[in-house]
């Protein structure tokens, strides 16, 4: 069994250690430093539990010495503390992270590490960039590539018409940060919450607009080979604007804790939502315009006895699979590797990345 650390203990560390825990391959601890969430956190299978200030060099550091790997489930503003820790011991490092500061502070560490660091493994970044770019090398000359995903309620009740499914933190840095993007060929900052736009699947509406980090390292891959690159956030009809409101007219935007602390006591959890994964491409292929969509909706579900939601899964199964396929040998296992690096057909022919494959897709996998 390989030895592994998850660093946070709450909604989405919770799921990963239920994985891997459960899947036996693995012997989990799970690092918080809040005692209360580790009392809280149950698996179905036995998993080590250890309260450590994530701040405190020494301890962490200790903390990974000898494992086989650290996945970061933690908040975005301990990423850097965390894959330094990780480089110190020598573990592989993986992480959840949208924020693209953090992800290009990770990428320095990585350049003279002796193991793998694999940032950005969730669900947006992670999967999307997955599948977008599987779609993207089927061209042999590239026009568009637009990506977009949602974690929503399935039974929105409220003027936002959103229930909080994952960290908060992480939901206000990509509406305040700046997005990336290619538009005309050019690499360009385009702002959040804007280029709003409407679109209908299996009969529902919903709006798309921008938000900071979702596209990982694709500009970067894809700088010079395409003429439109743009990721966006999928929610109901009237969430951006009522977002604007808060953000820019009542200057929430600088008071990102007062914010924090609204949503936190105004809207409630569930584990009643809907993961919408949604890729469209476009370009030449054998000298025909041609375009490519991958779309597909994902539920909660019972794991290791619990109810879970579908936000969880989808995030935890993407780490899990990509850990996965580096203990296997079919990712890079020094420097930094994009999750361009992973094969579609590899991730979801694993046993978690099965999560993301329903029957209608299998010609992707292909």
């Amino acid at each position: 069994m390989k030895e592994v650390v998850v660093v946070g203990g709450g909604k989405i560390g919770s799921m990963i250690a239920e994985m891997l825990a459960g899947c036996g391959d693995y012997a989990v601890t799970v690092a918080d430093a809040s005692a209360q969430a580790l009392e809280r956190l149950e698996t179905s299978a036995p998993v080590k539990k250890v309260a450590v200030d994530i701040t405190d060099e020494v301890a962490l550091n200790a903390l990974l010495a000898g494992k086989f790997a650290v996945l970061s489930a933690a908040p975005f503003h301990l990423t850097v503390a965390i894959a330094r820790a990780a480089k110190a011991a020598g573990a592989r490092y993986l992480d959840l992270t949208e924020d693209v500061a953090s992800t290009r502070a990770v990428k320095a560490l990585a350049k003279d590490a002796k193991s793998a660091f694999i940032p950005q493994c969730g669900l947006a970044p992670g999967f999307i960039t997955i599948a977008a770019f599987d779609l993207a090398r089927r061209f042999d000359e590239l026009y568009d590539v637009r990506m977009g995903v949602g974690a929503l309620p399935q039974f929105p009740s409220n003027a936002l018409n959103y229930n909080l499914t994952w960290s908060t933190d992480g939901l206000i840095n990509e509406y305040c940060e700046p997005c990336e993007a290619i538009v005309g060929g050019v690499r360009r900052e385009t702002q959040p919450l804007e280029d709003r736009e409407e679109f209908a699947l299996d009969g529902v509406l919903y709006e798309a607009f921008n938000t900071s980090g979702g596209l990982g390292t694709l500009c970067e891959t894809l700088e010079g080979k395409v003429r439109n690159l743009s990721y966006r956030t999928i929610r109901y009809p009237g969430h951006a604007a009522f977002m604007k409101a808060l953000l820019n007219d009542l200057r929430l935007r600088d008071r990102r804790e007062v914010l924090k602390d609204i949503l936190e006591n105004a809207l409630p959890a569930t584990l009643q939502d809907v993961v919408i994964v949604f890729v469209s491409v476009s370009g030449l292929r054998g000298g025909r315009l041609m375009q490519e969509t991958y779309a597909q909706k994902i539920y909660g579900a019972p794991i290791g006895g619990r109810p879970r939601s579908a936000i969880q899964i989808t995030t935890a199964a993407g780490i899990c699979a990509v850990l996965d396929l580096l203990a296997e040998g079919k990712l890079p296992s020094t420097g930094f590797v994009r999750q361009e690096d992973v094969a579609l057909a590899d991730f979801l022919a694993n046993r978690f990345g099965r999560r993301y494959a329903p029957p209608q897709v299998e010609h992707i996998a292909a």
